[in-house]
């Protein structure tokens, strides 16, 4: 552009000034020069004009490439940012990668509740809890504690399956002829054969498999939760070689739970007479949601804890986080032990072969148990009323038993007959509290006790809940439960010690017609035989009685009380989004106390005492 107007000016200079220079010289030699005319000077008038205009286009185009250069120059500087954040940006994602590689790499699963672990959650969890947090008025439903890594999400509903393999083995010092569940109230008494033999039992029957669905309609959340495990017989089950064992219905329920704290649960569950570790919830099976039970490998827990897990239409309503209230309507039965009594009652009867086990007893209820609980979360620790309701019913027949020389109903003397049969019922239930609190970051204390008549069977130690008197009534059987609690939660390493008894009282009458005493625990009941060793029993499909431990002879040895005392650890060499491998080892020491009846002659306790040592280990992996 330059270069165009320096070539425009030296050709105007050259049109103007050599005409004046030869004007000049022609002035000087020429005798006389022609005059200026005015058409000369609008000539020059015009040709000035026009090369103005033509100098005014070319500045024109001049400021158009300089605006266009500066337009690029702008173009490229807002290019060169651009590409600047771009790299910045590249090296937040790269760091973003590796931070969220190294969250992956540490993440801990959902069901770990490390309380020394006070760090954010990684990167993958928050992703996974990205829903909105809940307001003060709406209380963080119990499906997120259920969720898990492996949740997968279907047509609106989130399902999350669970569970874990076991490897266990227990050793007893005296034999009860079964693997892991303890049978409390059978330890046997001193002149049993058993109690001679030791007993080992591996087995991974208490493998279980869960699944949580869980969804959301409107303002309500709804969730079923199904569990199983191995610990169950059927007609073909063997551990002889093929270990063949059923599969066991242990929870199966739905709840509804609305946005206004009022929830709705239906199925079999955890009993609302077991402890929660936070308010009132369903409790899963793997002890990673709202789990107070002991942390025992044996699946019998341990004695003085007051569990059952039954049918139960439940009604809860909670107040914020600090206090929640529930009724249930559950499934009842009775246990019934008793002695010596004539046949002059019903209480039930064998299983149906189209339902029930017809190896078992089943009562006759008259009404479901009813159970009413409050919680309360203050801020330091967690505390329990509640109190349970139940009924008993048999049907009497009084002229089952009649003496020889009395008329019964207008029969003949000494006629037995079903004539003038009637119900009765009974009452029973009791009350309970617990509580638990922590000390200091690792510790968690805890005590519970529950009493009451007609109970027992809510305790591990299977303890009767009701006799009968000698006219065929029931009478219910006074029963107390304890247990103190005592853990210790670490990183990867977790200690525990438990301390419990269970009582049952006295219930004995005299039948005057039998001349006996019935019912249980009578001081009149023989228990001279309970220290003498007797053969083995035989038997048409047992000739020898190699597989039948003789009975003893005169020993009633009715349990007045069961005490057990267990320590034991659980390890983590892994607990992250894998799994959970751990390992367990627990020692339990347990002793079965009777009460006092007739005492043999000149060696033993007219009360004689059964007691087990047990060594329990566990090798587990928890599905993430």
């Amino acid at each position: 552009m330059k270069a165009s107007i320096t070539l425009f000016l030296t050709v105007l200079a050259l049109a103007l000034f050599p005409a004046g220079a030869r004007a000049q010289t022609s002035a000087s030699t020429a005798p006389a020069s022609p005059q200026v005319t005015a058409a000369d000077v609008q000539a020059l008038k015009d040709a000035i004009a026009a090369q103005q205009k033509q100098i005014q286009q070319l500045t024109q185009q001049l400021q158009q490439v300089q605006q266009n250069s500066q337009q690029s120059q702008s173009a490229a500087a807002t290019a060169s940012k651009q590409a600047a954040a771009a790299q910045t940006q590249a090296i937040k994602q790269q760091q973003a990668v590796s931070q969220l590689k190294s969250d992956v790499a540490e993440l801990k699963s959902v069901n770990a509740t490390d309380s020394t672990s006070a760090t954010l959650k990684p990167a993958v969890l928050q992703m996974q809890d990205a829903t909105p947090a809940p307001s003060p008025d709406q209380p963080e439903t119990f499906n997120k504690q259920m969720e898990g890594p492996v949740t997968l999400h279907f047509r609106g509903i989130n399902i999350t399956p669970g569970g874990y393999a076991e490897a266990a083995f227990v050793r007893r010092s005296r034999a009860l002829g079964g693997d892991l569940p303890t049978p409390f109230n059978s330890l046997t008494m001193p002149g049993a054969s058993q109690s001679q033999l030791s007993e080992f039992f591996g087995s991974a029957r208490q493998s279980k498999i869960t699944t949580f669905v869980d969804g959301r309609v409107g303002h309500v959340d709804i969730s079923s939760y199904v569990s199983a495990d191995f610990l169950s017989a059927g007609v073909t089950s063997t551990s002889t070689q093929t270990n063949s064992y059923t599969l066991r219905l242990r929870q199966a329920w739905a709840q509804a739970k609305s946005d206004n704290g009022w929830s709705f649960l239906g199925g079999q569950a955890w009993s609302l007479v077991t402890e929660n570790g936070k308010g009132i919830s369903p409790d899963d099976d793997l002890g990673r949601s709202n789990d107070a039970r002991p942390k025992t490998i044996d699946p019998n827990y341990n004695v003085g804890f007051v569990f059952a897990r039954q049918y139960g239409l439940r009604v809860t309503k909670s107040f914020g986080d600090k206090v929640a209230f529930a009724v249930a309507m559950e499934a009842p039965q009775a246990t019934l032990t008793t002695h010596d009594n004539a046949g002059n009652y019903l209480l039930g009867e064998n299983g149906a072969s189209n339902s029930y086990n017809t190896t078992a007893t089943y009562s006759f209820n008259p009404s479901p148990d009813i159970i009413a609980k409050v919680a309360f979360d203050p801020g330091f620790g967690h505390y329990e009323v509640f109190a349970l309701f139940d009924r008993f019913r048999d049907r009497i027949f009084p002229c089952a038993e009649v003496p020889s020389t009395v008329s019964c109903d207008g029969l003949a003397v000494g006629t037995t007959s079903a004539l003038g049969a009637y119900n009765a019922s009974k009452d029973g239930g009791g009350g309970g509290v617990s509580a638990r609190f922590p000390i200091g970051k690792h510790i968690v204390f805890g005590v519970k006790g529950f009493g009451g008549s007609g109970v027992g069977r809510y305790g591990p130690a299977g303890l009767p809940d009701t006799s009968v008197y000698a006219d065929g009534t029931l009478h219910l059987v006074k029963n107390l439960m304890g247990l103190t609690t005592l853990e210790w939660k670490g990183k990867k390493l977790d200690f525990y010690a438990y301390g419990g008894t269970e009582y049952a009282g006295r219930s004995a009458d005299f039948d005057p017609i039998s001349g006996k005493y019935v019912g249980y625990g009578s001081p009149y009941f023989p228990n001279t035989g309970c220290y003498t060793e007797t053969l083995p029993a035989t038997s048409t499909g047992n000739p020898t009685g190699g597989f039948d431990p003789g009975s003893l002879a005169n020993c009633t040895a009715d349990t007045r009380a069961v005490i057990e005392g267990t320590a034991g650890f659980w390890y983590r060499f892994y607990n992250g989004p894998r799994g959970r491998f751990q390992f367990g080892t627990q020692y339990s020491y347990v002793t079965r106390q009777t009460w006092s009846g007739v005492a043999p002659v000149g060696a033993g306790s007219g009360a004689p005492e059964g007691l087990d040592g047990m060594v329990y280990t566990s090798f587990r992996y928890y599905l993430p």
